[in-house]
């Protein structure tokens, strides 16, 4: 197998049905438009969390990195919010799909005026992956699905970070997937809110600069910031590194 969303040969809805973790996760997305890739099977895998956790995704779509985290962490329970009621359907229908709906919850709404379903201060851990690009610096793309998922809208990088900070317990963990070349926005946002960074690059493939960066930080952490060794997605040959097969086909935790 070349990749980790493969369309399965049997169609029950209207919409393709993709699968991650080797066929733990199925997913139903937009046909023609934007479509989940392994960020969101990484993201979900550097989020250390427990049976008995509430963790909050954040922008979750179709619901890929919600799912993938029920899926390897049996007792977790997952709230995903999302601002588009299409994704949401989505996400729901795939919660179903993947026989976790019993732990991950959808909510329609928006992090700049959040629901009151969400509450405040009760997640243990938020995950996110925010659109990579900020507002005015690029073209939007035309699909309103990719527009929402690839440039910031009204909310910023720090608006998401400061939502993050309001949805979480004392102490708890915030973890992000973005581009390595948004460091330093990344870091602002979170300055005085999260400490105890631990910064995982991902690399394309050996002697290739991060292209993607995972972020592990603890509200109100103290400990000094740790750059890991990272983890190589694809081997010399274009395929994927034993350490990246062990998450995206095997549900392994990315251990940091």
């Amino acid at each position: 197998m070349s990749g980790y969303i493969v369309p399965l040969p049997e169609r029950s809805l209207e919409t393709p049905v993709d699968f991650l973790l080797n066929g733990r996760v199925k997913l139903h997305q937009p046909d023609g438009g934007y479509r989940a890739a392994i960020d969101p099977v990484f993201l979900a895998a550097v989020t250390a969390a427990a049976a008995g956790e509430r963790v909050l995704d954040v922008g979750t779509g179709t619901g890929a990195a919600a799912l993938c985290l029920a899926v390897r962490v049996p007792g977790v329970a997952v709230v995903g919010l999302e601002q588009r009621a299409d994704a949401c359907d989505f996400a729901r229908r795939n919660a179903a799909l993947s026989d976790v709906a019993e732990r991950v919850t959808v909510v329609q709404g928006d992090l700049m005026a959040p629901p009151e379903a969400l509450g405040t201060f009760g997640f243990d851990r938020v995950m996110m992956n925010p659109p990579y690009l900020k507002a005015g610096a690029a073209s939007v793309p035309p699909d309103d699905w990719k527009a929402a998922a690839n440039v910031e809208g009204a909310a910023g990088l720090g608006d998401w970070v400061r939502f993050a900070d309001r949805m979480l317990k004392p102490r708890g963990t915030l973890t992000i997937v973005h581009r390595a070349d948004r460091i330093d926005d990344i870091l602002h946002a979170l300055r005085g809110r999260f400490g105890s960074l631990v910064l995982v690059p991902l690399w394309p493939k050996p002697g290739v600069e991060a292209k993607r960066l995972l972020l592990v930080a603890r509200k109100g952490g103290k400990a000094p910031a740790r750059l890991t060794a990272g983890l190589t997605v694809h081997n010399a040959e274009g395929g994927y590194s034993p350490a990246a097969e062990r998450v995206l086909r095997d549900a392994e935790p990315l251990t940091i």
